[in-house]
């Protein structure tokens, strides 16, 4: 009975397969193709892409034409600031330039995103670094594929007295932040310099229950307790 049932399962799969692909041999060559390059994206799996190609077909002419003339102009007039590394349309970009921003503080991100993410707390009033990754052997990224060498010309150069790590807490965010903050050590030692290094706390999220949160959350929380 259970060989039966087994192979009337594989029976099923194969023809709801099949019926997939015949499905997807009736779509104009035109939609498969937009729908295999929306699938290309992040997060978008293929139900989402199908969704996504439709609704397009269903929009305006008009409004299609501004979302690949917004798509067509992303890498042309976007660059990268030749100061932090974020992206902007021209360098230095609005916050290096701004004259209202602590240049003493220094606070090293991973990407432009996690800036952004900083920005929208409204706490933070200095100056940013893009390190443009985190260190990953594993798909061949080094400390040369960072921009850890700008990092430390501009802790040289500028009026930094307080640089901050703010990796993510990841494997690879904890051993950029180490490498980071060995290499700035070093950089103290030769320079005698007054450098503050420092990491983001870390801990419980508003709203998380103990229980449900890992030992090294409970345990970085601990550490990053304070007067209250």
């Amino acid at each position: 009975m259970t060989f039966v049932i087994r192979h009337l399962t594989l029976f099923r799969s194969i023809r709801s397969i099949r019926s997939i692909s015949n499905l997807f041999k009736m779509l104009p060559k035109s939609i498969q193709n937009l729908i295999d390059e929306l699938h290309k994206l992040p997060s978008i799996g293929p139900k989402s892409a199908e969704r996504l190609a439709f609704y397009m077909l269903y929009r305006s002419e008009e409004a299609n034409n501004e979302l690949a003339d917004a798509v067509a102009k992303l890498k042309g007039e976007i660059i990268t600031c030749e100061t932090c590394g974020t992206f902007t349309e021209k360098s230095p970009c609005q916050i290096c330039e701004s004259k209202e921003r602590d240049k003493t503080q220094l606070c090293v991100v991973e990407d432009p995103l996690d800036m952004i993410a900083l920005e929208k707390t409204g706490q933070y009033k200095g100056l940013y670094h893009v390190l443009g990754g985190v260190l990953s052997p594993d798909d061949g990224i080094g400390p040369d594929d960072l921009k850890i060498s700008e990092l430390k010309n501009r802790a040289k150069a500028d009026l930094v007295e307080e640089i901050i790590l703010a990796t993510n807490p990841t494997m690879e965010g904890e051993t950029t932040a180490m490498y980071v903050q060995r290499e700035l050590k070093a950089l103290k030692r030769t320079s005698g310099r007054a450098l503050r290094i420092t990491r983001i706390a870390r801990g419980l999220p508003v709203g998380g229950d103990l229980e449900y949160a890992d030992e090294i959350t409970i345990a970085r929380a601990m550490e990053g307790r304070r007067e209250y």
